[in-house]
């Protein structure tokens, strides 16, 4: 049977004085030398990060967002369940570092989840895990940590940042498989000198190994393989589970010539790329090519129909300058999987609009997701991709 969480106090561990609740308000009139507060999921990632602030000799201070409630039977994949939170405060335990649990739900409902469901109405394919570290953990968990006291945030992605040249940079991860740099490309610029990724120089098996050898219990515990809020469920289901009849958009799924092929009964079961579920017979495989929310269009085509030579993308951040002093030599990532790619940027009168121009076209551009700027292991800022060019 799961465990239930009673309360948000701290761990019994925690001896000085501090907020027994995380309540808005709460405040530390002066930081306290070396206080870092750390964002606790309850995986190794995350217990590997306290542990190394804590042995270091840090003011580490444990934190837990609880961001939504999950049924029983849909979070064994997913993080952030109850039974994480109680991982997280035994690592604490272990750790004699105080704990708090925070409950964030509204803001998670209404920047992650609102968001997401929104994103798939409009034919787009969101990336919560941005969106989370935008507005929660780098938003207004941060806001928390400096209000405690904290000269730092400590989280345990997997990305560096790099002090050496004065300004603070952000580098990608020195583990190429499992760098998260591409979902910090919105941080503020401003934070950088405030945040901390002590895995950023490590390896998951380094950092499983370093679990064993503190004995931390969450060492052998898997990583979660969903998107945390849809926990076993399908995310089309999750999707049409929140919308109404009055918010999906039917259409026809046609060809590039539009041929018709069939009908379906909401766009937000579609994705730029898409193979798989598309509900058509057809004598080649067909790919979703486009989505046209105006009126329900689905476009399918051929695997090399899906190329495209540059994108559009909105709402860009800069983390290496106010904005690129002209056209912008650089390397694009426009999914997590991939690689960056070479690409000429120019961007708009405002810097919030970048035209990309890829070196080579790229395949299945996506809008909704993230295109990040990179210059070798440098993350210069990033955006949300509109559209794509052909």
């Amino acid at each position: 049977m799961a465990k239930q969480i009673q309360s948000v106090q701290p761990s019994a561990c925690s001896a000085d004085a501090r907020p027994e609740t995380l309540e808005s308000g709460d405040a530390i009139e002066a930081a306290v030398k070396d206080r870092v507060v750390v964002a606790m999921s309850g995986g190794v990632d995350s217990s590997v990060t306290a542990a190394i602030l804590a042995n270091r000799g840090h003011d580490a201070v444990g934190i837990s967002m609880r961001l939504y409630s999950t049924p029983q039977e849909s979070y064994t994949k997913s993080c952030c369940s109850p039974d994480d939170l109680f991982d997280a405060r035994a690592v604490a335990d272990s750790l004699a570092i105080p704990f708090y649990v925070a409950n964030y739900e509204e803001e998670f409902q209404k920047r992650v989840i609102s968001y997401f469901v929104e994103e798939y109405r409009r034919g787009r394919t969101p990336n919560p895990c941005v969106a989370c570290n935008d507005h929660l953990k780098f938003d207004i968990l941060l806001k928390r940590s400096l209000a405690l006291g904290a000269k730092y945030l400590a989280t345990g992605h997997f990305a560096r940042i790099d002090r050496s040249r004065g300004e603070p940079r952000l580098l990608r991860g020195l583990d190429r498989n499992k760098d998260q740099s591409y979902f910090l490309f919105g941080l503020p610029r401003k934070a950088l000198g405030r945040i901390l990724f002590p895995l950023g120089e490590m390896t998951k098996d380094e950092v499983r190994v370093h679990a064993r050898e503190m004995g931390l219990e969450t060492a052998e515990k898997p990583e979660s393989q969903e998107i945390c809020f849809v926990g076993g469920g399908d995310y089309k289901e999750f999707v049409a589970d929140l919308l109404s009849s009055e918010e999906t958009t039917p259409g026809q799924i046609v060809t590039d010539d539009g041929e018709v092929l069939g009908e379906h009964d909401g766009i937000h079961q579609f994705t730029v790329g898409q193979r798989r579920g598309l509900g058509i017979s057809y004598h080649e495989a067909l790919y979703v090519k486009a989505i046209r929310p105006e009126d329900g269009t689905v476009v399918v085509g051929g695997r090399d129909e899906l190329m495209s030579r540059g994108l559009v993308a909105e709402r860009c951040n800069w983390l290496s300058f106010d904005r690129p002093p002209g056209p912008l030599e650089c390397s694009v990532k426009i999914r997590y999987a991939g690689e960056p790619v070479p690409a000429l940027v120019t961007v708009g009168d405002d810097a919030d609009t970048a035209f990309v121009e890829f070196e080579t076209p790229q395949r299945a551009v996506t809008p909704g997701q993230a295109a990040v700027l990179y210059r070798g292991e440098e993350v210069l800022g990033g955006g949300w991709i509109e559209e794509a060019r052909s």
